[in-house]
């Protein structure tokens, strides 16, 4: 194994973890969450599972081996340096600390030129955005038929909402998958054999089993801090929701994007109409310090992003 290849396969043990611990766990947080006490972590563990390998196997089979679904379109192909392998490096200590840094920054800023970087920043922030303001309308009207303050499904309808979580899930799962899985296929090549995506699908499953039997982790806190996000009725609407959401970026172009944006602004928009239709219970002196934090720390993990990138592209490999 000379060097570059040694760098490359720890960039993707790394960028695997990174990924699974700090994104995965914002898609299926609400999940983990919600059914957490009706079924065994390994349950939950084999139905993500069965998801990862069945869009991973999907994205080979018709893009030729590329598991990225074209996201890496714009980033050709490079030998892989040890400041590469740096960047889910610093991803995953930030992680620890349950900041919801942007996996896509941090990981494929030191791959990118700064011109993709800074095309990737502009649709982040629209999919931040866009998914609040639209976050915040369809809660202010669904406000007006339920209050999610309230665990107020009834024991008849649970089966229902139940079943239509683990499809709003899955379909999610599917959707954020198809977008950042770019962060972990940059260290691989573009058409993988099929020994080596097994290799990789495994690899996946075993850090996903870690995250399961740790309940999220340090960024499961972003999910459960938020109005009766662990309730399964709520957390189905925000899976419907972000899923949409994420879609629709993943069929406007190739670029990639990072879906923790995204993420947090459903759930900023989500907090901000629950606070306007309910004034009388919920102050919006609670939900500025909250959303402002999550800001806050996305915020941070962009500034070490945008460092890591300037870093490497004048000072340790200027072109």
């Amino acid at each position: 194994m000379d060097i570059h290849t040694f760098y490359a396969l720890v960039g993707f043990m790394l960028a695997a973890y990174a990924v699974i611990g700090n994104d995965a766990v914002q898609t299926l947080g609400t999940f983990i969450a919600s059914n957490s006490k009706s079924f065994k972590w390994y349950t939950l563990w084999a139905a993500a599972s069965t998801v990862l390998a069945a869009t991973l196997v999907y994205g080979w089979y018709v893009n030729g081996g590329d598991i990225s679904y074209g996201r890496l379109a714009k980033i050709p192909p490079m030998q892989i340096e040890w400041y590469h392998a740096l960047a889910p490096a610093v991803l995953v200590a930030l992680t620890r600390t349950g900041i919801p840094v942007s996996t896509t920054f941090l990981v494929l800023s030191v791959f990118a030129s700064t011109v993709v970087l800074e095309k990737m920043l502009m649709k982040s922030i629209v999919g931040y955005g866009l998914s609040a303001v639209v976050a915040y309308f369809l809660w202010l009207v669904l406000s007006r038929f339920i209050n999610e303050k309230y665990n107020a499904v009834s024991e008849k309808s649970r089966p229902y909402w139940r079943t239509l979580q683990w499809f709003s899930t899955g379909f999610l799962w599917f959707s954020w998958l198809s977008h950042d899985m770019a962060n972990i296929a940059v260290y691989l090549p573009r058409e993988l054999p099929v020994h080596l995506l097994i290799g990789v699908i495994v690899t996946l499953v075993a850090w996903l089993g870690v995250i399961f039997y740790n309940h999220g982790g340090k960024i499961q806190e972003i999910v459960l801090e938020k109005t009766g996000a662990r309730f399964m009725r709520s957390a189905t609407i925000i899976d419907l929701v972000y899923a949409c959401i994420l879609w629709y970026f993943k069929e406007l172009n190739s670029l990639p994007m990072s879906t923790t944006w995204v993420f947090v602004g459903v759930l900023t928009g989500r907090e901000f109409a629950i606070a306007t239709a309910n004034r009388a219970q919920y102050k919006f002196g609670y939900v500025f310090p909250l959303v402002g934090k999550d800001f806050a720390k996305m915020m941070v993990g962009l500034m070490v992003s945008v460092a890591l990138v300037l870093t490497v592209h004048y000072l340790i490999n200027p072109q």
